[in-house]
This record gives C-alpha cells, sequence and structure tokens, in this order.
C-alpha cells in the first residue's frame, strides 16, 4: 500500500506545490486550516495546503474517509491565497465518499414547539494523512482533518473548532440549510400550469388558489411535507393576526391537501378569504407561510400519523414569534372585500336617488287610494243615516 502511495506520488510531483512556492504561509498545521462549505447538493472542503507540505505531504497523501476513488480526491486549486486543497462531493448516502450520514431526533423549540420530533441530519467524515515513509520510525506528524454538517429538515448546531495535541487533528463542524432549494409558487387552475397573477383590485372572494411548495436541486432521498401553512396580515408575521389553513392532523374545512409528503412537491388549495379587520379598506391583502419539513423518503409516512404529533388548535389567533428564518413565504395575495355588484353607490350632489322617488310616489299613490276610500265611506254613512 506505502509503496503505491509513494509511486503515486512520484507520478503527480510534478503537479505539486512546492516548499518555495508557499513563502510566508509555510508553518505548522493549525485548527482553522480547514473550512467547510454545506452545500445543497454537495459539501466542499478547502485545506490549506502549505502547512501539510511543511508536514512532509502533498495533495495526493490527502486520503478523504480511506476513499482511493479518483473522484474523492484532493485538487490543488492556487487560485487563491493561501493555495488549498479542494475535497467536493455530492449529498447521496450511496455516493458522497464514505462519509456517515446520521440523522437525530429531538422535541421542538420555538416557533417549531407544536411538533414532537424535529429532524437533524448530520453528514460527517475525516480527511487523514497517509505516510509514504519505509522504515521503523517517521518524522511526519500524523494530520487528520475531521468535518460535520448539520442539515436541519426542518427549518441547528453550533459552530465548534477542537484541538487535540496528541496529533494535529482539526475539526470543523458546520450548519448547512435546504432552504434555498425550497420555493413556493401560486397557481389559478387545478393542473397547476397558470400562475396567479394578482389583479391590483384583488381576486373575487371564493376564488380557488392552488398552491405547490417545491425542491429543486435537492438530493432525491429527501421529500416534502408541509406541516402547517398559515397566512398573515404581515408579511412578517411578529405582532400580526393569522389564520391556520392547516397544522398538524387538522385542517380548516375548506383547505384540500392534494399532495403531501410523497415526492420533492407538496399541493394544496384553499378559497380566498378576507380578514375582518380589514373590512374598511376596499381591498384585504395577507401573506402565505409554510412551515416545510424535509424527511426521508422511508420515514415521511411516519410524520403523517397523528400520534407522533402535536396537535394544535386551528382557532388560535395568538401572536408568533419573530425568528421564523426557515418559513417559505408567498407573495401578497389581494381579495376583493365585497363584489362591486353589492356595493353600494354613494349619493353625488345633484343627483336623485332612484329608490327614494320610487317610494315617494308608491307612498302618495296608497293616501291617494285612503282618501277615495274615505270619501266613498262617508257617502254611505249618509245614504243610511237618510
Amino acid at each position: 500500500m506505502k509503496i503505491f502511495l509513494l509511486l503515486l506520488s512520484i507520478i503527480v510531483r510534478s503537479n505539486q506545490l512546492l516548499l518555495s512556492d508557499c513563502g510566508s504561509e509555510l508553518r505548522r498545521p493549525q485548527v482553522t486550516d480547514i473550512s467547510v462549505q454545506c452545500g445543497t447538493s454537495s459539501i466542499g472542503l478547502a485545506i490549506q495546503i502549505c502547512p501539510v507540505v511543511y508536514t512532509g505531504y502533498n495533495e495526493t497523501l490527502l486520503i478523504l474517509n480511506h476513499m482511493m476513488d479518483p473522484a474523492c480526491r484532493a485538487t490543488i486549486d492556487e487560485s487563491v491565497n493561501p493555495p488549498v486543497a479542494r475535497f467536493n462531493f455530492p449529498l447521496n448516502m450511496t455516493n458522497s465518499c464514505g462519509s456517515t450520514f446520521r440523522t437525530t431526533s429531538a422535541a421542538g423549540t420555538g416557533i417549531f414547539s407544536d411538533f414532537s420530533n424535529i429532524q437533524t441530519v448530520n453528514i460527517s467524515g475525516v480527511v487523514r494523512s497517509i505516510d509514504p515513509t519505509t522504515g521503523t520510525i517517521t518524522y511526519n506528524a500524523e494530520l487528520k482533518y475531521y468535518y460535520s454538517c448539520a442539515y436541519p429538515l426542518e427549518y441547528l448546531i453550533n459552530n465548534t473548532q477542537i484541538d487535540v495535541s496528541a496529533s494535529s487533528i482539526a475539526i470543523k463542524d458546520n450548519n448547512g440549510s435546504f432552504i434555498s432549494t425550497l420555493n413556493m409558487e401560486l397557481y389559478s387552475d387545478a393542473n397547476y400550469t397558470q400562475q396567479l397573477v394578482m389583479p391590483s383590485l384583488g381576486i373575487e372572494l371564493r376564488t380557488d388558489v392552488f398552491v405547490k411548495v417545491k425542491a429543486t436541486n435537492l438530493t432525491g432521498q429527501y421529500h416534502v411535507l408541509l406541516d402547517r401553512c398559515y397566512a398573515s396580515i404581515s408579511r412578517l408575521p411578529s405582532n400580526s393576526s393569522f389564520f391556520n389553513l392547516f397544522v398538524p392532523c387538522s385542517r380548516d374545512q375548506f383547505t384540500t391537501m392534494i399532495e403531501n409528503g410523497d415526492s420533492q412537491t407538496a399541493r394544496f388549495r384553499f378559497p380566498a378569504f378576507r380578514f375582518i379587520e380589514q373590512q374598511n379598506e376596499t381591498v384585504s391583502t395577507y401573506y402565505l407561510h409554510c412551515i416545510t419539513r424535509l424527511c426521508e423518503k422511508s420515514t415521511c409516512s411516519t410524520f403523517k400519523q397523528c400520534s407522533n404529533r402535536r396537535k394544535r388548535s386551528t382557532l388560535d389567533s395568538t401572536s408568533l414569534s419573530t425568528d421564523q428564518t426557515y418559513t417559505i413565504s408567498s407573495p401578497e395575495i389581494i381579495t376583493k372585500t365585497e363584489s362591486d355588484e353589492s356595493k353600494e353607490k354613494p349619493l353625488v350632489a345633484g343627483e336623485k336617488d332612484e329608490s327614494s322617488v320610487g317610494l315617494g310616489a308608491a307612498v302618495g299613490v296608497l293616501a291617494f287610494v285612503c282618501l277615495i276610500a274615505l270619501c266613498v265611506a262617508a257617502l254611505f254613512y249618509k245614504k243610511l243615516r237618510n
């Protein structure tokens, strides 16, 4: 094995960074030498190469999770200062260069306190140095670069750095987010082909609004599951009235769920409504928000069971907290407070109210008829007396 690595290092020596190329960056390794980028479809590692060269290694002797696959090997990037050895591998359980996937569950807190099972997936591994020295002893210290990315599946783990003196070890934990892969769109048809164009005067009450929340460029092992969707008057629902379209195990009677937790798209519809506190305004304007869970395909059905969730009353009208950084929101939804035909026309000076004229004429005719009846009754009374 060591002979193979030694031959490999000789073959690629012409492409390696030389000691003279490092200049002032030639130093002992430090815990800050590794940076981790937790992307939505891949994880990127960048390790400063000059400390690696100082220790007696090069990028060909940095092995990711014992994987010898060329796709899992480092490449030198000299376009940055200081130069780094880069690793990049996909977020896929079957092809992640030996990374370990571990999903943990905990009760929700804060905005997620209504949910009893909030999941986080942690993806971790290590880059180790392989010493090509043959013989009994070596003067090269062992290098270990640990990395970790934590992805909340319902939109946290603090960043930490640890140095162990027994050998040169760097541990870098980081947080990632899939929020950029999610988007919400509104449609006007049941086939979800015509996006809803909001008129300036709003849409009619009871008009069906079709909602789609979709994940794009997301690793295929996760599906989209909507836990809660609600409307609020404010774009940021702090100190704002809101209305729940649905919450775990409960939904408004007029909300229809079409698809949820079965693919990377969730869909539902609801009839347009208005907020009563906006009744004196020409239109009612509000925003739609959805708390979205990314569940592994094998576990999505579990989260649909009410026994694993906490109920929340749809009649709850208290204010929401402001730290909803992982809630997906829609553009503004505008509804007419009432139809144009039912609105009363205000009177303009000099313009007669047709209904008032008609009522006056009817009263006049009735009075005339009553007068004739009295006259006839008087004549009959006079004849009877004679």
